[in-house]
Order: C-alpha cells, then sequence, then structure tokens
C-alpha cells in the first residue's frame, strides 16, 4: 500500500501541530484522520490490483457474500445489512455485475415481492480468480507483520462495538 507523495512531510502531524494551536489536544483528529486516509489508500490499491477482472472492491464483496451463501443468492437488503451499506450502494453494485454477467437477479420464491441476487458460475470463477489476487498482496497491507494485522483488527473491533455496529451479544472481550 504505497501512493506516490507529493509532499515532503507528513500533512496529518502538520495538521495536528495546527490544532494543537488552536483546539488543543489533536491526538483523536489526528487517528481519525490517519484511519481515514488509509481507507482511501487500502480502496485505491484493492481496486487497482482488481480492475483487470472488470470490478471494484465493493463489487467484490457482493461476489464473495453470495459465494459464502448457502445457496448462492440473498434478498437485494440482506446484502445491504450484512455488508452495511445503503440500498442504493447495493442496487448500484448489483446492476453492474448483472450487466457484466456475474450475477442474475432472480424472483424470491418464498415471496414474489422479493428479488435476490444469485451469483453465476462466471461469477464465482471471477471471485476464486479475484481473491488469489488479493491474497497475493495482503489485501494491501502485506506490508505489516501479521502480529501488527491482528493488533489492529482487535483495536478497529472495539471501535465498531462501541460504535454499535453488531449487538452485544456478538461481542468478544
Amino acid at each position: 500500500m504505497s501512493a506516490a507523495s507529493h509532499l515532503n512531510f507528513d500533512p496529518i502531524d502538520r495538521a495536528g501541530e495546527l490544532w494543537c494551536q488552536h483546539f488543543g489536544d489533536p491526538t483523536a483528529m489526528k487517528t481519525v484522520t490517519s484511519i481515514m486516509r488509509v481507507q482511501q489508500l487500502l480502496i485505491s490499491a484493492l481496486d487497482a490490483q482488481l480492475k483487470s477482472f472488470g470490478i471494484t472492491f465493493a463489487r467484490y464483496e457482493v461476489l464473495v457474500l453470495l459465494t459464502f451463501s448457502q445457496r448462492g443468492e440473498l434478498a437485494l437488503s440482506k446484502i445491504g445489512k450484512r455488508l452495511m451499506v445503503h440500498p442504493t450502494s447495493v442496487t448500484n453494485a448489483i446492476d453492474r455485475l448483472e450487466a457484466q454477467g456475474l450475477v442474475k437477479r432472480v424472483p424470491d420464491s418464498s415471496d414474489r415481492r422479493k428479488v435476490l441476487a444469485s451469483i453465476t458460475d462466471q461469477g464465482r470463477q471471477v471471485t476464486i480468480e479475484a481473491t488469489k489476487a488479493l491474497n497475493s498482496v495482503s489485501f494491501g497491507i502485506a506490508e505489516q507483520p501479521r502480529e501488527a494485522q491482528e493488533k489492529l483488527y482487535e483495536l478497529l473491533r472495539k471501535l465498531r462495538m462501541a460504535a454499535g455496529d453488531f449487538p452485544w451479544s456478538n461481542r468478544m472481550e
């Protein structure tokens, strides 16, 4: 995960210095800004890795979710809930994946008002190949040792728990 920098200093550190002069302790601001910047860098790196498959990381997540489902299909509303994204984002992703022949929309046999997204054989193959490509670069964080990755995951998981990202009954202490 590297990006060419046009600056000869860390802009977040500099913002922290100025923040301190104007508002006080910059720790929380610098931490959140760093998380947001890393998210931008990761999405850019992952999308670049997936470009040859004609998908973005957001569409990859949909394909993986469908691959993990028992029948290879899920209601669009369930996809949104599981990926924690807005229904419009799901519709957009499914539209694009369907246009590529990677998923198809099918009526729900138990409730004709619902539409399911169903992964195609081509979608399964793209998921397998794209996963190999992402694994080959450790999802953009290959520079970090496994122990550091685990610590970072636990720290971020605590932030997600505190924000109510999932029910208390599923929280591990």
